[in-house]
C-alpha cells in the first residue's frame, strides 16, 4: 500500500519535472476525415454531423504525459496554400488520406509531395493515416504506400497506418507514435 502511494507521488513529480509537449499539423484533402481523426485522438465519440473545417482549428490533447497541440487544417483547395505555414516548426506532420476514395489518392499524393518539398519542412517526421479503413473498398496499407509514393520521400521518418476515426481503429497506435516524437 505504501509503495503504491510513493509510486504515485513519483509519477506526479515526473510529470511536473519532465512534462513533454509537441505540436503537430493534420493535413489532407477535404473529406478525408481529419477533424474526425482529431476527435478520435482526443477520445471523443464519432460525430456523423461533423462540419468541414474552414481554415483551421486548434485543439490541445493530453496523452501519456504529453500535451499535444494539434492544428487541424482545412483540406479544400483554397486552404492548401496555408498548410506549409502551419507545418513549420512542428514535431510531426500527420497526413490523412481517404483510403476508400480511390479517385482522390493521386491528388493527395501530389499535394503531399508538394508540401514536403518545401525546405522549411526538411526532416519533419511524417505520419500518414489511411482513414476509413473500416470500409470494404479501402485500399490496404501496402497499396497506399505505393500510390502515395512514400518511398520517394528521403531524409525523413515516414510511417503509415490504416485507421478508422469512426471506429477508433488504430488510434492508440497513432497516439503512441506521436508520443514517441514529443520533445
Amino acid at each position: 500500500m505504501a509503495w503504491a502511494w510513493i509510486s504515485g507521488v513519483l509519477d506526479w513529480l515526473r510529470s511536473l519535472l519532465f512534462a513533454r509537449e509537441m505540436e503537430i499539423s493534420v493535413v489532407g484533402l477535404q473529406n478525408a476525415g481529419k477533424t474526425s481523426l482529431v476527435a478520435a485522438l482526443a477520445g471523443a465519440p464519432f460525430d456523423d454531423a461533423a462540419l468541414p473545417t474552414v481554415g483551421f482549428n486548434m485543439r490541445k490533447l493530453q496523452r501519456g504525459g504529453v500535451t499535444i497541440k494539434v492544428w487541424d487544417l482545412g483540406g479544400q483547395a483554397r486552404f492548401r496554400s496555408m498548410w506549409a505555414r502551419y507545418c513549420q516548426g512542428v514535431q510531426a506532420v500527420v497526413f490523412v488520406v481517404d483510403a476508400a476514395d480511390h479517385d482522390s489518392v493521386d491528388a493527395a499524393r501530389a499535394e503531399l509531395h508538394d508540401l514536403l518539398a518545401r525546405p522549411a519542412l526538411a526532416g519533419v517526421p511524417l505520419l500518414v493515416l489511411g482513414n476509413k479503413a473500416d470500409l470494404p473498398e479501402a485500399l490496404p496499407a501496402a497499396e497506399l504506400i505505393a500510390r502515395l509514393d512514400l518511398r520517394a520521400l528521403p531524409g525523413r521518418e515516414v510511417c503509415l497506418y490504416a485507421v478508422s476515426a469512426k471506429r477508433a481503429t488504430n488510434i492508440d497506435v497513432c497516439l503512441s507514435w506521436l508520443v514517441q516524437h514529443a520533445k
